[in-house]
């Protein structure tokens, strides 16, 4: 068995000089919850297994990436990071994986342009494309009322997963289930996927979600959305193959640390190697990152 990967997120607000971290509920009622460096380095301290840094306005506002953002927090982070918000291009990806990311997620612009991820893939490999989808339950009565969907049976009923895009504020009637499977085919290395209906509600991660689209495809997925506490993450955990579990409020309002997740995860399931042991980060860099120059 894997182990398993917890992983902090960064949501930033990059419309003030050095960006500021926010959590909303819902992709909504945002608030601060701080700077995006000291935070990283806070969670690497404390053994966070990589960290996801999240640009919420770039795609909206079409402002560029995050690029000095990130150069400032591999200063302190020697752990992977995956950046996202406004990767509308291969040249892009070139850029943050230059400034010091170890792969970047794009939304809105593969799902403008899908073959943007078999591009990239090819330039900087598959391990470092990420496909975000940000799904949100749209339910039927019956299964034949969406007949080019793939409808699930849920606790409350049948439902399909419909895509968004721009941060939630454009729902595409995409599949999110078919979409995940052309994702991989067209070369993504790993899904981040956020349920739209959990985010910020601290009421647990969306299980059908997250079982169906990791029973679809092989390649890794991150769970996001909607944990409130460390029996959220085992339970994502014990009943889907989820890869790795993400989370941001319980870490930036101090509700937990990742110490205590990690403390919980390995007392309360059979597997001692479910995750990683809980690590001191600053005594000892245990990953070591090099920039590299791509040419193209």
């Amino acid at each position: 068995m894997l182990t398993k990967r917890i992983i902090p997120c960064l949501d930033c607000d990059l419309q003030v000089p050095e960006g500021r971290v926010v959590k909303g509920v819902e992709f909504k009622e945002i608030k601060y919850a701080g700077n995006p460096v000291d935070l990283a380095t806070r969670y690497y301290e404390e053994g966070a297994d990589e960290v996801v840094v999240l640009d919420i306005t770039a795609s909206h506002e079409r402002r560029a990436t995050m690029a000095d953002v990130i150069d400032r927090l591999t200063e302190n982070v020697f752990m992977p990071i995956c950046v996202g918000g406004g990767i509308r291009k291969v040249d892009d990806y070139i850029k943050m994986l230059k400034a010091g990311a170890d792969k970047c997620s794009t939304n809105t612009a593969a799902i403008k342009n899908p073959q943007l991820l078999t591009e990239a893939s090819k330039v900087v490999g598959s391990q470092a494309v990420v496909i975000g989808i940000d799904a949100k339950r749209r339910y039927v009565d019956h299964p034949d009322d969406a007949r080019d969907k793939t409808v699930i049976e849920t606790e409350k009923g049948f439902c399909w997963f419909d895509t968004s895009i721009y941060g939630g504020r454009e729902f595409t009637g995409i599949d999110a289930i078919q979409w995940a499977q052309k994702c991989q085919d067209l070369g993504a290395g790993e899904i981040l996927l956020t349920s739209m209906d959990g985010d910020g509600t601290q009421n647990g991660y969306d299980i059908e979600l997250n079982k169906a689209i990791n029973d679809t495809v092989d390649i890794p997925v991150i769970a996001s959305g909607g944990v409130g506490e460390p029996k959220h993450i085992l339970e994502v955990f014990e009943k889907t193959d989820v890869s790795a579990a993400l989370a941001a409020s319980i870490f930036h309002f101090n509700q937990y640390s990742i110490g205590t997740v990690k403390e919980y995860l390995q007392e309360n399931n059979e597997n001692s190697k479910f995750v990683s042991e809980k690590i001191d980060n600053t005594k000892e860099k245990i990953y070591c990152k090099i920039k590299t120059n791509y040419i193209r």
